[in-house]
């Protein structure tokens, strides 16, 4: 599976981002997609996972009510949603692809792309 994540930028702190992550192959629905972001200097964190049907969706506490994933299988594409964004929220965000849903190391992963919010 190749992932191709996009969508990033820089925006103010308030603004809405959608990112995208389109993934190669015919096999997309088989696999939980996650997302992990890794803010400069940090350490890398979990994101949101969504299940291969669509139906289950997990986020880290943190995020829950401001991010929203979503997938398409139709378009092999998976979706962050992110609202309300915060300076706190710059980093690279990197999609991922796991039989497994939750998983905390997936096996296939995206290249990242940076998401950067201004004060």
């Amino acid at each position: 599976v190749q992932l191709q994540a996009s969508g990033g930028g820089l925006v103010q702190a308030g603004d809405s981002l959608r990112l995208s992550c389109a993934a190669s192959g015919r096999t997309f629905s088989r696999y939980a997609m996650h997302w992990f972001r890794q803010a400069p200097g940090k350490e890398r964190e979990f994101v949101s996972a969504i299940s291969g049907s669509g139906v289950n969706t997990y986020y880290a506490h943190s995020l829950e009510g401001r991010f929203t994933i979503s997938r398409d299988n139709t378009k092999n594409t998976v979706y962050l949603h992110m609202n309300s964004l915060k300076p706190e929220d710059t980093a690279v965000y990197y999609c991922a692809a796991d039989p497994i849903m939750r998983s905390d190391n997936p096996i296939y992963w995206g290249q990242g792309t940076l998401v950067t919010v201004s004060s």
